[in-house]
């Protein structure tokens, strides 16, 4: 993927004249004389030592590239806008060279020296500057065959992104260590094609985990998403995409920031975050490319919640008053936050008559806007002559200013790596070494490659109480700092501390937050709402709108019997067997067991009906036991007449079973009390109207026979036996398939119905067809007998009984099969009830109102005379 990009580098640094490193040639007149075909003109500083390490830093801003031609031989490029912070994380590699050469603890027997650059911030200056380092940047020296050690082992730098990979993409190549202490994209943790690339500073992917965090603890899951078109803003845009996804946000919009700072696509990217619902909007980004954009959010009054990676959470430059109503609140991620004991002494003792090069010249002249005589080529301003004797505690406190050290720490911390492993190397126990034949290094013939192998796995504390060490991808342990942009009595900004993101700690400690210090910039001063819909409430699941990303959703209410009781849950869930969902659908209730109770109103009519039919009836038997001697009371077998009194008395009474709660003692006798007592009922009126057959039989002289198979015993024998016929369907459906209690929910889904299950419906039809059958042979022989004699005739109303009560039990037959729980009990309860009522009045009525109303018909010679009649 990077092979296009230097092979286009090394085309246009050859079509210019220039090499792409100081390749070495041996002299035709001198072959053992080595000469560099080209010199590059580099800014930089150096200082002798026993070992010497590299250093790439960022000291000028801009560089000027001349116009190129294939004819004549390319001016050097120029570089100009000082940056003070990069010189000063060139003077800390200074420090801490010069600190780490007095540890006597440290490479006591060794010096280290150094060999800084400056990059300008431009590839090809960096890529000049590093092939000087690893090749050497004299003129000549001797040396056969033009090989031998390289002028440097490990190289502490680049601070960009894109110079690193294209850097460490050749000195990969030979081993060479590089360790950068700004470089964050993820791409370079790729130990297959940067094998020898190390930083002090957290990647990409660590820094987007630990934005994810923060927009996780302020529920923002609605953001928009703006990277500067490079190396670390599309790695960081990618891994950002990645991440928001994996805990459920969304970004709302990704724009990409024009290289040229065209103020049209600019402007479109404002339309963008003005028309778009999110008010949290993440940038990754340098302040080079971010500048025009914070310019146009100035003009369109834009205010947003900002929250800055670390490449401009720091930067000086956005916090001026005219930025001031738009960013301050911001929420940034910093580098971690170090501090150096004796750097700030360091950094006031530097001069140039100290340090005789050119990067000292260069920020003498920034600091002082002075020219040193003859050299007034480097000067950067027509002023006076420099001395080298100016007081620079005066010239400018940002310089001095040790009190917020980020990449400076970085840089400290990365030659201080170098330092323990070039340490280890040469504290290696010889026939005990890690190459070949257990061999160990030694100073003279030390290789960038053997000190890559210590490096990979040193350890050490700082003196601020950091640990140092690389992974396995030469990522350092990740922890940032989380800034809050203030404004400032002044008009200015100022980046607060407000919490801290370590990687180190256990899930859940992960991020410290101090919510008190943050500053919002919003009218209620507290954290804005980012969402695309808002969260689902208990009792809905997300519904995602077509089209739109997964955060953009509806909330639809669960379905009856199924509950969430979690906010945006995606689904939910259908409560136990015995429960249902209450009406807010966020838990399950148990739920309403139904029965035909004695508290409701229906069983308290019924109950209320069944005990008045009852009380009936026994009025009725009493009416017939005070009464029995009178004719209409002793007419057609009064002891038939007690039997079925007494039955309809049972049968009234067993409707009660069918209320309450089902038990199984209920439920075995329910069916079986009310089979047999209407069999009881009904065989006794089948033999009251055989009789009344047999009687009016006898009355003629061909049937003077009949009666004698129609006695008392004979009656009383064939209602046992009809009656024992049930009361044997009875045992053998309860003994072979008995009714149980059941809770059943097939009726309706919220309630559960306890009920008793017949158990064998074949057992429960035979007892029904049975009383049918009776019933149906006593209507067929009344209905025969309707017209005989009034004196021995009881048929008509037998006739009217059985008619009544057909009917309604071939109208229960349907009714009970549609009608669902404790309504099918009220059913068969009602069919009970109006069967029994219906035999009680038509049979017994018309006699009760004889013996009570008219006592002086009830004579034999009344109903002797309406028998003539």
């Amino acid at each position: 993927m990077w092979v296009s990009p230097i092979l286009l580098l090394l085309a246009w640094t050859v079509s210019a004249a220039t090499l792409l490193s100081p390749i070495l040639n041996s002299s035709s007149d001198t072959p053992d004389l080595c000469q560099l075909r080209e010199q590059f003109s580099l800014t930089g500083m150096h200082q002798d030592g026993d070992v010497i390490i590299g250093g790439l830093f960022e000291v000028h801003l801009l560089a000027l590239f001349p116009e190129l031609s294939f004819r004549t031989k390319p001016e050097q490029l120029w570089c100009h806008e000082f940056d003070m912070e990069g010189f000063k994380a060139a003077m800390t590699m200074a420090f801490a060279v010069k600190e780490i050469n007095g540890n006597p603890n440290l490479l006591p027997y060794i010096k280290i020296g150094y060999r800084m650059y400056d990059n300008c911030v431009r590839l090809h200056a960096a890529f000049r500057a590093a092939t000087a380092l690893v090749s050497g940047n004299e003129k000549s020296f001797s040396m056969r065959n033009c090989s031998g050690l390289p002028p440097v082992l490990g190289i502490v730098g680049d601070p960009g992104s894109t110079h690193s990979i294209a850097i460490s993409s050749v000195l990969g190549l030979f081993r060479v260590p590089m360790v950068s202490f700004f470089a964050t994209c993820s791409c370079l943790s790729d130990r297959r094609r940067y094998p020898s690339f190390f930083r002090t500073i957290p990647s990409d992917a660590f820094q987007v985990r630990a934005m994810i965090q923060i927009l996780q603890h302020f529920r923002w899951t609605w953001v928009g998403l703006i990277h500067s078109d490079d190396d670390y803003g599309r790695h960081a845009a990618q891994s950002f995409h990645e991440d928001i996804a994996a805990f459920g946000g969304c970004v709302a919009f990704s724009e990409i920031l024009p290289k040229d700072n065209d103020i049209v696509e600019i402007r479109k990217i404002i339309q963008v975050i003005q028309t778009s619902t999110s008010r949290v909007i993440v940038v990754f980004s340098t302040g080079s490319y971010l500048l025009p954009l914070m310019d146009e959010v100035v003009r369109q009054n834009v205010t947003r919640q900002w929250i800055a990676s670390e490449a401009w959470s720091t930067s000086t430059a956005f916090l001026i008053p005219r930025l001031l109503p738009f960013l301050r609140g911001t929420l940034g991620i910093a580098i971690r936050r170090g501090e150096i004991e004796g750097l700030e002494e360091f950094l006031l003792s530097v001069r140039p008559d100290h340090s005789p090069n050119s990067m000292v010249k260069r920020f003498w002249q920034e600091m002082f806007g002075c020219r040193f005589e003859p050299e007034e080529a480097l000067a950067v301003a027509e002023g006076r002559i420099c001395t080298g004797q100016e007081d620079l505690s005066k010239a400018d406190l940002a310089y001095s200013d040790v009190s917020d050290l980020r990449p400076s720490y970085n840089v400290y911390k990365a030659v201080y790596a170098l330092a323990h492993s070039l340490h280890n190397l040469m504290s290696c126990v010889p026939g005990q070494g890690p190459f070949q034949g257990n061999s160990c290094a030694s100073l003279h013939d030390m290789q960038p490659w053997q000190l890559l192998h210590y490096l990979q796995s040193v350890n050490f504390t700082t003196g601020f109480g950091d640990q140092v060490t690389f992974d396995k991808n030469g990522d350092a342990l990740a922890i940032y700092d989380i800034l809050n942009w203030h404004g400032m009595p002044d008009g200015t900004m100022k980046a607060r501390t407000v919490g801290v993101v370590d990687e180190s700690q256990p899930p859940g400690k992960v991020l410290s937050l101090d919510e008190d210090k943050i500053f919002w910039n919003f009218e209620s001063k507290k954290p804005p709402r980012s969402v695309c819909s808002e969260s689902c409430p208990l009792g809905t699941r997300k519904v995602r709108k077509k089209g739109l990303p997964v955060c953009c959703f509806d909330c639809l209410p669960c379905a009856d019997g199924e509950i969430t009781n979690i906010t945006d849950s995606l689904e939910c869930f259908r409560c136990p067997k015995e429960f249902w969902s209450n009406l807010e659908k966020d838990r399950c209730v148990p739920k309403e067991v139904e029965f035909l109770s004695y508290e409701e109103a229906l069983g308290i009519s019924l109950t209320t009906a069944s005990l008045l039919g009852a009380c009936i009836a026994a009025v009725v038997l009493a009416i017939f036991v005070y009464h029995r001697h009178t004719p209409v009371v002793r007419a057609n077998n009064s002891e038939l007449s007690f039997l079925i009194l007494l039955s309809l008395k049972l049968c009234f009474l067993c409707a009660l079973l069918f209320i309450g709660q089902p038990r199984m003692w209920t439920c075995q006798l329910r069916h079986a009390a009310f089979g047999i007592s209407f069999v009881l009922c009904v065989s006794s009126i089948l033999v009251k109207t055989m009789v009344v057959i047999a009687v009016f039989k006898a009355s003629k002289p061909e049937g003077q026979g009949a009666l004698k198979w129609f006695g008392a015993a004979q009656q009383r024998g064939t209602v046992l036996i009809l009656t024992a016929l049930q009361v044997v369907i009875c045992v053998i459906w309860l003994c072979t398939a008995s009714p149980t209690p059941h809770k059943s929910t097939h009726y309706q889904s919220s309630k559960i119905v306890f009920e008793c299950a017949v158990g064998s419906v074949a057992g429960f039809a035979t007892l029904l067809g049975y009383i049918g059958l009776l019933a149906a042979i006593s209507f067929l022989l009344a209905f025969l007998a309707r017209n005989l004699p009034d004196t021995f005739n009881e048929a008509k109303f037998i006739t009217f009984s059985m008619l009544i009560f057909c009917a309604v039990w071939i109208a229960f037959v349907p009714a009970y099969v549609s009608s669902p729980g404790k309504y099918a009990d009220a059913v068969e309860i009602f069919a009970i009830l109006a069967s029994s009522f219906g035999l009680l009045m038509a049979i017994f009525a018309p006699k009760c109102y004889i013996i009570l109303l008219h006592p002086e018909r009830n004579t034999k010679k009344a109903l002797m005379s309406r028998a003539s009649n």
